[in-house]
């Protein structure tokens, strides 16, 4: 019985793998069939990430002057959100392409829009992440000329491995201000490690990356503009994160679903001749269900209040700003209980069968865990709290 369905598995693996990816759904088909093998082995999903870019998706938030699609953000997200339902390591990394690409639009100077926004539609890059300036172990040492010279580390570096190029943030001990640039992830000096080995979300090849006199050219420095138009990249962030956790929810509804409504059980005191009537258990994915279309609906929401704040660019007013982040903040907090709830309550609706280890279920509770605990919930509900009882806006900071 085993030879077969393992000769099946491995030739629907070979037909996916030999399929050319072009859209999105063709991408989803692909790699929902290596999602629960690539979960348990963890590593540098090198040929899903290929697809991702086949699909074309590394473009989306290129300007159209650039040769990119310059989609709008609730497309974008909504397409994070599709792949984060099958897998949401892999959306990660797209989300995170997206947001470096943000970082180089809103802080680049012309010449350097022209230059990275248009290398990542010629060269089809990936972007890794080493921008936090709270992380001030990597220290920029000004050369004079108006570049620097690297040393140190960064943690948590989402998407480096195997990316063509990256945004940094250094400390500059002499004015103890942040230093951003851009710099090629294969520069001299750079190496990337590949200590990522988390619980979940564990192909976002997010380990550290040291730096030994790594040399910053001026024309790599990018200067960060203070305004609420440039502030935006957080609150891009934060939705990309929002985003994950909704897919999560929704994928592991899904799963459930078809789980039970294929191998579900009736309980021995249920009266009823199928699982799928219990009404215990029809209760339970009804709670289920309203967790994850609340969680959609905030987050739509949100991304059509970035979207509109967006197009006003440079005239962004901090109000409206302000009005943003408290939408990313609401979707957050609710999509980031409906992910941890909607994978836990997965294995009460399809029982102990269901923790069979090659199914995989359990991803979607560890990728939701390892995800939400980027920053603490308490601080948002906090600033949505404040905002219900006096009117009080959210401050722009690293997480707002």
């Amino acid at each position: 019985m085993n030879g077969p369905r393992h000769a099946d598995a491995r030739s629907t693996r070979e037909a996916s793998a030999a399929t050319p990816v072009r859209d999105l759904a063709t991408l989803l088909d692909a790699l929902r069939v290596t999602a629960a093998r690539r979960d348990r082995e963890g590593g540098h999903a090198a040929q899903e990430k290929q697809w991702i870019a086949d699909a074309g998706l590394l473009t989306l938030a290129v300007p159209r002057e650039f040769g990119g699609q310059q989609a709008r953000w609730p497309e974008i997200y909504e397409t994070i959100r599709q792949i984060a339902r099958v897998d949401s390591a892999l959306a990660h990394l797209l989300g995170f392409t997206c947001l470096q690409v943000v970082s180089v639009d809103v802080w680049g100077h012309a010449e350097q829009r022209a230059r990275y926004l248009g290398g990542t539609v010629e060269g089809r890059w990936w972007w890794g992440n080493a921008v936090n300036p709270l992380d001030t172990r990597l220290v920029a040492s000004a050369t004079g000329d108006g570049g620097y010279l690297l040393d140190g580390q960064k943690g948590f570096c989402s998407g480096t491995r195997g990316s063509q190029m990256m945004t940094v943030s250094a400390h500059d001990p002499l004015t103890g201000k942040p230093v951003f640039a851009v710099v090629p992830t294969t520069r001299e000096g750079i190496t990337v490690d590949e200590d990522w080995n988390p619980i979940g979300q564990r192909q976002t090849d997010s380990g550290s990356v040291a730096f030994a006199n790594v040399r910053v050219e001026p024309h790599e420095v990018l200067e960060r503009a203070d305004t609420p138009y440039a502030s935006l990249r957080t609150l891009i962030s934060q939705q990309v994160l929002t985003n994950l956790f909704v897919g999560i929810a929704q994928g592991a509804l899904e799963e459930a679903r078809s789980y039970v409504t294929r191998h579900g059980r009736p309980w021995i005191n249920s009266g009823v001749d199928k699982a799928t009537d219990d009404p215990y258990l029809i209760h339970r994915f009804g709670e289920m269900r309203l967790q994850t279309v609340s969680a959609e609906a905030l987050a739509t929401r949100a991304a059509y209040a970035l979207d509109d704040a967006w197009q006003q660019g440079p005239t962004l007013t901090a109000d409206v700003r302000a009005q943003v982040a408290l939408a990313t903040s609401e979707a957050k907090i609710v999509a980031h209980r409906a992910a941890l709830d909607v994978s836990e309550n997965l294995f009460d609706a399809c029982g102990a069968r269901a923790t069979h280890e090659p199914l995989a279920l359990d991803r979607f509770w560890r990728n939701a865990r390892v995800h939400t605990l980027h920053d603490p919930l308490d601080y948002r509900v906090r600033d949505v709290g404040r905002y219900a009882l006096s009117g009080t806006l959210p401050e722009v900071s690293l997480y707002t």
